[in-house]
């Protein structure tokens, strides 16, 4: 059997193609546009702006976003191409089936688990934080052991078991309720940047780049902390200098995860081979904008070194003595996040049930609630997983471990682009990324650097979770794939996946 062998496109859409399992196409650029804005804008640019530039860029993290903002836009054409040639849910595990081969979609697919499992919980303590610091403006101090940075941050598992409960009875959030959502958080952000104009001081811009400083004698914890190519190349250990830009650049990459999962809704998606494209592109472009702003004015109202890697948009403010402006932004964020923690939740739900579906994960997973018809089991696998990572996990560990995941993904993509275009050459591709292959060379090239300037600790948890993916791989998924068996998928649960629940028994 096989490692190489490819679900075809035809297959794929045909899976899906049936009348009482199709989609209702109700969806327009203006909708995936919105919908990739709600999603990036969370955990990212309210907490890890401040502790990026605090640890290890300065104000240079404007540079570290637009050079992130660089290797996604990248990535985004790659997808785009994909969406718009394969409009099938799954996103890029889907694509790399198609393209590359079913074992390269089971990396794809694990490290995606990777992601939106660990991305869920970031901002699962992002919201926490936030918590904090609104409740605090209140006068109401949490126990420090039981909030965020504590010994079990509570206040984020029990977020993500309310949520988890709101996905199992089957919530689904109105076009009207996400963009009030949406319009919340850029209300929030736009505040940020316009509010916090007038406490700019141009001395705190200075150095831009603040001279590379060593980290103790890079031996001991120090080894495992720095970057694996700086470990690789012998390179004394520091942060700040031109390093610290390229290091926080891996490390803001974070706060634009998620227009990838615009690629999720092509079968809902009225137009999908020209609004696909139109959705990705554009939420990322007006997302990196806003990133930079945001950077530009937090970086210039606090020296770096003085700012709160916690809730540093929020106490940006309340460092100019503004405790009013604090309450609303960390207010806002507590709202704005709430939505981003459920979608990413709903996103490892749907991978997994893909998965299923293809027989990769077993089937018997898939089960679906005699009451709410929504997939109850994986659900509560994932709650369970989310609330013990976030509650338990060290604050500042987890976002490279979705960053590392989530830049080998977009590789794959960017290699998978290169690769369909010579294996299919006939499929119509109503969006193409110009200067191919070389476009989506240099994107897996950048992405790859990236990953190369995340710590060594990363790495070895990433090969951890790897070693533990081939031998689940090997062990059970490769002999027992529908491609391996020829096993027909349950007809209830493709609609659970298309639909996100499965349909009454008419009996």
């Amino acid at each position: 059997m096989s490692l190489l062998r490819t679900k075809s496109i035809e297959q794929s859409i045909a899976d899906t193609d049936e009348p009482e399992y199709q989609l209702k196409k109700s969806l327009s650029a203006l909708d995936l546009t919105v919908f990739g804005v709600g999603v990036v804008i969370g955990a990212g640019i309210f907490t890890l702006t401040g502790r990026a530039a605090h640890n290890v860029a300065g104000p240079s993290i404007v540079i570290s976003f637009v050079i992130a903002a660089i290797c996604c836009a990248l990535a985004a054409m790659c997808y785009a191409e994909f969406a718009s040639t394969v409009p099938v849910s799954g996103s890029a595990y889907t694509f790399s089936y198609a393209s590359l081969g079913e074992i390269f979609a089971w990396i794809i697919g694990w490290d995606l688990i990777l992601e939106m499992f660990l991305g869920a919980s970031v901002v699962a303590q992002g919201w926490s934080a936030y918590l904090g610091a609104f409740l605090g403006k209140l006068g109401i101090t949490l126990p420090e052991a039981l909030s965020y940075g504590g010994v079990v941050d509570l206040p984020a598992i029990l977020l993500v078991i309310v949520l988890g409960f709101l996905v199992t009875i089957g919530i689904k959030e109105s076009l009207r309720v996400n963009l009030a959502l949406v319009g919340l958080k850029l209300f929030i952000v736009l505040f940020v940047i316009f509010a916090g104009i007038g406490f700019i001081n141009p001395a705190n811009y200075t150095p831009f780049i603040p001279p590379a400083a060593p980290t103790a004698s890079g031996t001991g914890a120090e080894v495992w902390t720095q970057p694996l190519l700086q470990f690789v190349t012998g390179a004394v250990p520091s942060t700040f200098g031109v390093g610290g830009v390229l290091a926080g650049a891996a490390l803001v990459f974070f706060a634009y995860i998620g227009f990838d999962v615009v690629a999720t809704t092509a079968e809902e998606t009225k137009n999908p081979q020209r609004d696909l494209p139109i959705g990705i592109i554009a939420s990322l472009a007006i997302c990196t904008v806003l990133y930079c702003a945001v950077a530009l004015v937090v970086t210039g109202m606090v020296p770096y070194d003085q700012l709160d890697p916690s809730a540093a948009l929020a106490n940006a403010f309340a460092f100019h003595g503004q405790a009013w402006m604090a309450t609303l932004i960390s207010a806002g964020a507590v709202a704005g996040l709430t939505t981003v923690v459920l979608t990413l939740m709903i996103g490892a739900t749907r991978l997994i049930f893909a998965m299923c579906r293809d027989a990769l994960l077993p089937m018997g997973l898939a089960k679906v609630h005699p009451k709410y018809r929504t997939p109850w089991l994986i659900t509560a696998i994932v709650t369970g997983v989310v609330a013990v990572v976030a509650g338990f996990t060290p604050v500042g560990v987890l976002e490279e471990m979705v960053n590392i995941g989530t830049l080998s993904a977009f590789v794959l993509v960017s290699i998978g682009i290169v690769v369909l275009r010579r294996k299919r050459p006939d499929l119509p591709r109503s969006f193409r990324v110009p200067l191919s292959p070389w476009l989506p060379i240099l994107s897996a090239v950048i992405c790859g650097y990236l990953m190369l300037n995340l710590s060594v600790e990363t790495w070895l948890r990433f090969l951890i979770w790897l070693v533990i993916g081939f031998l689940i791989y090997f062990l059970y998924s490769r002999s027992h794939s529908r491609l391996a068996t020829g096993v027909r998928i349950r007809p209830d649960m493709l609609a659970a996946m298309e639909e996100g629940h499965a349909p009454h028994d008419p009996r």
